[in-house]
């Protein structure tokens, strides 16, 4: 009996060809953080997540104390926070929403999808 073919006795398929746990080594450290929510309310706004390519999303907004609110569009590079202790609790890694302080360069808000789409496009 050859080599190869002994291989395969008790198995159907090639030891080469078997598949092998996934480990960490080689993932994307990315895969550890929270992901951003895809709609929340924040300061009488509401926040609806309506495109995202890799590290930069749209996020159309809508001021909640209106029937009729206008809409802007907020693009935003997203950012990742390590995981820290606090108060003896352990608070998960999160990709972030950009503060205000980061406005103008990991976030922006337009009036215009269109030119919303070109910025996402811009940005990643």
């Amino acid at each position: 009996m050859s080599t190869r073919r002994s291989a395969l006795i008790g198995r159907s398929m090639p030891i080469s060809a078997q598949k092998t746990c996934a480990t960490t080594q080689g993932g994307s450290k990315k895969s550890h953080y929270r992901p951003l929510p895809k709609e929340f309310r924040h300061h009488g706004f509401t926040f609806r997540q309506i495109s995202r390519e890799g590290d930069a999303a749209i996020y159309e907004q809508r001021w909640t104390g209106c029937a009729e609110p206008s809409v802007c569009y907020e693009i935003i590079r997203v950012r990742y926070r390590d995981g820290f202790h606090i108060g003896g609790r352990f608070v998960e890694p999160a990709e972030i929403y950009p503060n205000s302080e980061a406005w103008g360069v990991d976030g922006f808000t337009l009036t215009d999808k269109e030119a919303a789409f070109a910025k996402l496009r811009e940005l990643a």
